[in-house]
């Protein structure tokens, strides 16, 4: 088993939409490809990228984690059953890397890892899901992952009336849950950026037939306490699906007081970057293993090796893996979701192309989907996606 090339690239992500606390004018994306050869004539290459939120990392890329991951052995990267080892290739990547500081380095790990997992999976002919309940379940995968439609961006001009419109597309797809952005008029009086939001909140659960539980609603960090708890307070009457990163990700204190006075599900998680930030979370955010939402992402956070870690950490503290439900709403989250029995996933229609949804023939039914099943990730069965992967290696 060998690492026999390693490409990388960036790719923009521009868009003229706005969450609460960034724009998308200048977001860009790493991708990679990882070039496998078995030495038994099998050869196999994995593709990676990051998610929506965070930059390309070309230097970190090819300053560190490259180079370590072609200097492997072979030893390095091979399972005793003789499959590719991505633990050991992870660990080879990790060398000389101090502990903490896990925000950009997190990210560039990620893109690797997701390489290599796909590439595992082709190299033994089956689909990552597969994979992984082998490996880690004892064979048995969810048949169906539940997803729900993110978008309800801010954007130029964008009124409650086109941002129904966008939320009935969603529907009609076949997504009964959706997720719309809050918070996101910077400079206006508390009381006046509240209306205009429970203006817009009330008019897409009206759409859903008066069913809050249709609807989440994300706040991207932006607000501080006594913000998050003044709508916290308008949105409890409503039932929402869950209340998203109201606070500061690192604010653990903060989400454990809001938690106090906020009763339906609060989600969180999705800037949180490794499986000891994710501890410290479970430790003293104060929040509730019966309800709420952790929304680690692994292609932001060291990729799935890392992801499993943090899956046993939250057992160990009486978490179930049902409560996650990853951000980034890309294909690599799907199959862990699948594979691993996670909640659900995260899933852009509309935004972040062509990273964002699924298989092209993976149909949404009552906001669930069932897997492809082709060899790896399946970036190949996404034809906008393989378009921009195909000509890197």
């Amino acid at each position: 088993m060998r690492i026999a090339d390693v490409k990388q690239a960036v790719v923009p992500i521009s868009s003229a939409i706005a969450n609460a606390y960034i724009d998308f004018s200048k977001m860009t994306a790493s991708v990679v490809a990882v070039t496998i050869e078995d030495g038994a004539g099998r050869r196999a290459t994995g593709y990676g990228f990051n998610s929506n939120g965070r930059y390309a990392q070309p230097g970190l890329l090819a300053e560190r984690f490259i180079p370590r991951l072609t200097g492997t052995t072979e030893a390095e990267i091979t399972r005793t059953d003789g499959g590719l080892d991505p633990v050991g290739a992870w660990a080879a990547m990790m060398k000389n890397e101090k502990p903490g500081g896990h925000g950009d380095r997190s990210v560039a790990v990620g893109v690797l890892d997701m390489a290599l997992w796909d590439a595992a999976a082709k190299l033994e002919g089956v689909p990552l899901w597969k994979l992984l309940a082998d490996r880690y379940r004892g064979g048995p995968a969810d048949e169906t992952a539940w997803v729900y439609a993110a978008g309800g961006y801010y954007h130029p001009g964008k009124g409650v009336d086109a941002l129904v419109e966008e939320m009935k597309r969603y529907l009609d797809m076949g997504y009964s849950t959706v997720k719309m952005k809050i918070g996101g008029a910077p400079g206006t009086p508390l009381k006046e950026a509240l209306a205009e939001d429970m203006a817009r909140i009330e008019a897409v659960v009206k759409l859903l037939g008066g069913e809050g539980s249709r609807l989440c609603v994300d706040v991207n960090g932006r607000f501080g306490l006594h913000a998050a708890l003044t709508y916290a307070a308008a949105l409890q009457p409503m039932n929402l699906r869950w209340y998203e990163e109201p606070l500061d990700p690192l604010d653990f204190a903060t989400h454990a007081t809001l938690a106090e006075h906020y009763l339906p599900p609060i989600a969180t998680g999705e800037n949180l970057f490794s499986m000891l930030d994710a501890r410290n979370l479970i430790r003293h955010g104060g929040l509730r293993p019966d309800r709420d939402i952790l929304q680690f992402d692994p292609a932001l956070s060291y990729g799935l090796v890392e992801y499993l870690r943090t899956l046993e950490m939250m057992a160990a503290h009486g978490w179930s893996p049902r409560r996650c439900v990853p951000h980034g709403g890309h294909q690599f989250a799907l199959n862990i979701a699948v594979g691993l029995g996670l909640g659900g996933n995260e899933s852009y229609p509309e935004v972040f192309a062509p990273f964002g949804g699924f298989a092209d023939d993976t149909p949404v039914t009552d906001s669930r989907i069932r897997m492809p099943t082709i060899p790896g990730i399946g970036f190949e069965a996404k034809s906008a996606l393989w378009a921009v992967l195909k000509d890197l290696a």
